[in-house]
């Protein structure tokens, strides 16, 4: 048999479950997952090898109308998964009323590309919503093929991850073998504390939050990470500190956790935080941040 390989690209609303299905498929938690939405800020690839295939799947932003520059860019990242995907997987969630004359949604219905219409939280359904939910669907995008899943706790994960493979074009692989993804250590933990502060906090703290890791030093039993959070005002940076400084350093206890679980090693951060005044509406920070 031929060696098959591809782009398989997770599209869809804010907080539908697209993380939770690529970390499920991929074995590895990838994408930071919270209930809160625009969690995904980049695209971030997974990548499922098999000696007869490997899957390169990508997690993308949530498509939303986008109120600064920085939903701008992710928003231009959402859209371009439409162009340079061998498979492309729709994810929706029960209950979800989706406008038929949104452009995103016209746009996939002209795409040429197999599409897979991921219908999740069936666990928070019943029979009669599905259904409802399975004919609206069809009268919108009625050549993608409808399959009712729960993410969380991956039923039907395997029957959309088959669907996948049969849809994968024959071709030799992308990555090396060995491969998980292509976002470097750095990205992972800056992710990990930026998963921590969205958890962490209400309001518009999260999402003023940019991290930076400025330094990764892996030692034969250590790793050393010294990261800088950045927010938009000094009220901000009062309120990421907190009293004494405790809120800080839970979010730094909590990602070391989550640090030292991934890399299996014991790890040493320490964060610092900075004000980077509007950094979400200046292009040249966003650019900066690798957006």
């Amino acid at each position: 048999m031929e060696h098959k390989a591809g782009y398989v690209n997770i599209l869809g609303k804010p907080n539908v479950g697209k993380s939770t299905l690529m970390n499920a498929m991929v074995g590895e938690k990838l994408s930071i997952i919270t209930s809160k939405a625009q969690t995904t800020r980049h695209r971030i690839l997974g990548i499922v090898n098999d000696p007869a295939y490997q899957v390169v799947f990508s997690d993308t932003p949530g498509i939303l109308e986008p109120n600064y520059k920085l939903q701008e860019a992710m928003l231009k990242a959402a859209r371009s998964a439409l162009v340079d995907a061998d498979v492309l997987v729709y994810m929706t969630e029960i209950g979800e009323k989706p406008d038929p004359e949104e452009s995103f949604l016209k746009k996939l219905v002209k795409v040429e590309t197999p599409v897979l219409l991921v219908i999740n939280k069936i666990d928070l359904s019943n029979q009669e919503e599905l259904t409802e939910a399975v004919e609206m669907w069809d009268n919108i995008l009625p050549k993608a093929e409808k399959i009712p899943i729960s993410a969380l706790v991956k039923f039907n994960v395997n029957v959309v991850f088959q669907r996948i493979l049969h849809h994968l074009p024959e071709s030799p692989p992308y990555f090396a073998k060995d491969a998980l993804t292509d976002k470097s250590e750095r990205f992972l933990v800056a992710e990990m504390i930026r998963e921590k502060i969205l958890l962490q906090y209400k309001q518009e703290i999260p999402y003023s939050v940019e991290v930076e890791i400025e330094s990764f030093k892996e030692e034969s039993k250590l790793i050393r990470i010294y990261a800088i959070i950045y927010v938009e005002r000094d009220s901000q940076k009062g309120i990421l500190i907190g009293n004494a400084g405790k809120a800080l350093k839970r979010v730094g206890r909590e990602s070391r956790l989550d640090m030292e679980a991934f890399f299996n090693k014991k790890v040493f951060l320490e964060l610092k935080v900075k004000v980077n005044k509007d950094w979400r509406n200046n292009e040249r920070q966003i650019k900066k941040f690798g957006y």
